[in-house]
């Protein structure tokens, strides 16, 4: 802890290094960004002395490079709080160049300067009101009155009559005058000559900067990682070899959202989680909206690349592969400057996956074909999951509110059902963020509904209408039916694919009863009546 405060108290001294080298080389450097420079060049042997001295960081030593006769020339240069741009002036120290110190004492000395010229005058004179003054039209002159007009020197020269006396210049002021004016220009034009020589030193050290950089950079990223492993209980995670590829972490944690919570004063629900490529290859994830799908989801990518980044990570363990690459397919987003619907951007990023995706991947399927008929999507993400177990064999998070997806894990043995835990209570859903194996029983939709406050009836309405297509009871139109009671809705539960209709259950009942050898042709008709009538059931 002390080493990395230590450490982390220099790096705010350094600014972005690497940016500025670039800006240098590519001539578009200002004098402050030079300054910046300096003060980053000043700051490398403090911290290239405390790096050496802890044996883990010590490799980093060698990498920064303080470039002592850069950082002592930019210092001598460059005053204190360089300006913006290079055209202001102000931008050399006092006392290193001869020929910007005369110019700037010229252009800031003026007052004394004549004043000076004044005093000497009026002793010279014996004129004891002389004064020499300055005005926009006639720029500087020496002002006598009526009264010493015969004690004029003949070397003044006459410039103007006022009601009062007489105006005068010398040679000596209209050098001076030429000076003053065109001094701050001249030292303007010197200073930015300096400043390209300057320019052209830093980028004969291009190379060592962008190194010394580098290895600033990676050190920040490191002093970074460590602050927040230390601050938010991170552990090492351990990598393996083993060929299922298993990826197992307990109670881990989302860093960003985990960081949310706690501001707003919530407690943030860690989850377990298991993949490989032998048992558990294919999760799918169901559960309500908001109940905390994605997060349990992208939490695993997350904590994935922190570890293969060099980082701790946010969990109590983590036992990882290596991964080659993380494929992403969330959200909902279209392109219609190209013409691309939701859906067939979905579908793109989908095809990318399965052209891409290698047993050594992990992939994040957050739904797939909502943007199509039911039926079409259910088929595609049926198809899409079957793929990714049979052909590539990556671990994959499945998350879907296709419920029917939930029996693959009947077919494919490398399929397992999560979900994520709720509790209902006085027809409202509390969401438990708890990962649980098997399947949800509901999407709870209608009651998400009502968290983001439609109306009451709106709600009511569209528990009916569900209930009906549930049960797809239909009228003589094709419509949903809308008779059934509370008692009814209660026993409504949806069907698998795998799941026979049950008319097919109450022909088979009825069938198994029956004893052909002691059934009656009159019996047998009413029978074949009967099973008529099941079977339009």
């Amino acid at each position: 802890p002390v080493t990395r405060g230590q450490v982390r108290d220099l790096l705010r001294q350094v600014p972005d290094l690497e940016r500025l080298s670039a800006r240098a080389s590519a001539g578009r450097a200002s004098p402050r960004d030079l300054g910046a420079i300096g003060r980053a060049l000043d700051a490398m042997p403090e911290l290239r002395a405390r790096v050496a001295s802890e044996p883990r960081l010590a490799p980093f030593a060698d990498r920064l490079d303080p470039l002592p006769g850069l950082a002592a020339v930019l210092g001598r240069a460059l005053v204190d709080d360089p300006p913006v741009s290079s055209r202001e002036g102000g931008i050399i120290r006092r006392g290193y160049d001869p020929e910007v110190d005369r110019l700037a004492a010229i252009s800031g000395g003026a007052k004394e300067t004549l004043s000076a010229i004044e005093l000497r005058e009026r002793e010279r004179t014996g004129i004891g009101s002389l004064k020499v003054r300055y005005n926009k039209v006639f720029g500087y002159f020496i002002e006598v009155t009526r009264t010493h007009l015969a004690k004029v020197p003949a070397d003044y020269i006459r410039k103007q009559t006022i009601a009062t006396g007489e105006r005068f210049v010398t040679e000596e002021l209209k050098r001076l005058e030429e000076e003053i004016f065109t001094a701050n220009d001249r030292r303007i034009d010197r200073e930015l000559e300096l400043f390209e020589q300057l320019c052209e030193q830093v980028n004969a050290a291009g190379r060592q900067l962008r190194a010394t950089a580098a290895a600033i950079g990676e050190l920040d990223a490191l002093a970074g990682l460590a602050e927040i492993a230390a601050r938010q209980n991170y552990v090492r995670p351990r990598f393996h070899e083993d060929d299922d590829l298993a990826l197992a972490i307990e109670e881990g944690r989302h860093p960003v959202v985990e960081q949310f919570s706690r501001e707003l004063g919530e407690s943030f629900v860690p989850n377990s989680i298991r993949l490989d490529c032998r048992e558990r290859q294919i999760l799918i994830v169901t559960g309500p909206n908001m109940a905390g799908k994605s997060t349990v989801m992208r939490q695993v990518a997350l904590i994935q690349i922190l570890a293969q980044a060099g980082s701790f990570v946010p969990a109590q363990s983590a036992r990882l592969p290596l991964c080659d690459r993380v494929f992403t397919r969330v959200g909902a987003s279209d392109d219609v400057s190209r013409g691309r619907s939701t859906f067939m951007v979905e579908m793109i990023e989908t095809a990318r996956i399965l052209s891409g995706a290698t047993r050594r991947s992990l992939v994040l399927l957050d739904e797939i074909g909502r943007g199509t008929s039911t039926f079409d999507g259910l088929a595609i993400a049926w198809a899409v999951a079957e793929h990714l177990h049979d052909a590539i064999g990556a671990k994959t998070l499945f998350a879907t509110h296709y419920h029917e997806l939930t029996d693959l894990s009947r077919v494919l043995p490398r399929v397992k059902n999560v979900h994520v835990a709720v509790k209902e209570w006085n027809d409202q859903v509390l969401f438990l963020r708890r990962l649980l194996d098997g399947a949800a029983e509901r999407s709870y939709g209608i009651q998400v509904a009502r968290l983001a406050n439609l109306p009451e009836s709106v709600l009511d309405r569209a528990k009916e209408v569900l209930v009906n297509l549930e049960r797809a009871e239909l009228d003589s139109e094709n419509m949903p039916t809308f008779s059934q009671s509370k008692q009814r809705r209660a026993q409504v539960k949806q069907l698998g694919l795998f799941d026979p209709p049950p008319a097919v259950d109450a022909l088979r009942d009825r069938l198994a009863k029956i004893d052909p050898e002691a059934t009656a042709p009159l019996e047998a008709l009413t029978l074949l009546a009967e099973l008529k009538k099941l079977a339009r059931e």
